[in-house]
């Protein structure tokens, strides 16, 4: 006779399916680090080379006293990791989606709020490894010094998450490829670049420089490069509020779309 076995008890957290989630989204980009890290760093080595050389080289004019590739340079970490924390978590759901196997996803006793961690976890990872591998990458070509750690660290997690967040909403939207590539070109992308990434915003004449201080992605630019530079365009305390209330605001709207299987069930 069989013996009856007890139905398992997780408590508040199931830990262990958070943690095994957690080594999916992890695996998946470092089983290719080629692709998903190597490559990233060659991409931001030619953007700097193009616009470090297009605008002068060394002789490129400074932006406040700090030399243009200096300023350039942790924009350009910021993109390559808020690139890379979106493409895991919308990647994982969109392929999920199209290859049948999502219930793997869904199936496991997984609460909703385990689900939004497990995915976003994964996708900050990615970002922080990407952005510490295009640094060190940079090193030999960028003079780089660090004014601010705090700054540094916090605006690499709070901006790694909010990107793996965005990707979250993105693949939970996204029924195929095509989907995913429109909210890649038509949001993610024009955010990035009209963000100050390669360029001074208070050069921006009025209502643009207004328009440009509304975008979140600016706020997690502009405090990543001070944590380098000691330069900020904007408010250090109003981009330290932004961060963390929009990673908030996405964490919960991911929270409440997979509680209720928003175009995850049949």
């Amino acid at each position: 006779m069989s013996p009856v076995l007890a139905p398992r008890r997780y408590g508040a957290v199931n830990w262990l399916g958070l943690w095994t989630l957690y080594q999916k989204e992890v695996r998946r980009f470092w089983n290719v680090a080629t692709q998903t890290v190597a490559a990233p760093i060659v991409t931001t080595l030619l953007f700097l080379a193009v616009f470090a050389l297009a605008l002068g080289g060394n002789n490129a004019q400074a932006v406040d006293g700090v030399p243009y590739i200096q300023f350039l340079a942790p924009g350009l970490i910021v993109m390559a990791m808020t690139q890379n924390a979106f493409a895991n978590t919308s990647s994982s759901l969109v392929i999920g989606k199209v290859q049948g196997n999502i219930v793997d996803l869904m199936m496991p006793p997984l609460s909703p709020l385990e689900q939004t961690a497990g995915l976003a976890l994964g996708g900050l990872t990615r970002g922080l490894v990407v952005g510490t591998a295009v640094a060190l990458g940079m090193l030999p070509f960028v003079p780089i010094a660090v004014h601010s750690w705090g700054f540094v660290l916090f605006h690499a997690v709070a901006a790694s998450l909010l990107l793996a967040l965005l990707g979250v909403l993105g693949g939970l939207w996204s029924e195929k490829f095509d989907h995913l590539a429109a909210v890649t070109n038509f949001v993610i992308t024009p955010l990035a670049f009209l963000s100050g990434t390669f360029y001074s915003t208070q050069r921006l004449p009025e209502p643009w420089l207004t328009v440009a201080h509304l975008n979140p992605f600016f706020y997690m630019i502009d405090g990543f490069r001070y944590g380098f530079t000691g330069h900020a365009d904007g408010s250090l305390a109003v981009g330290v509020g932004m961060m963390l209330l929009a990673n908030l605001a996405l964490a919960l709207l991911a929270h409440r779309l997979f509680s209720t299987g928003y175009r995850l069930k049949p």
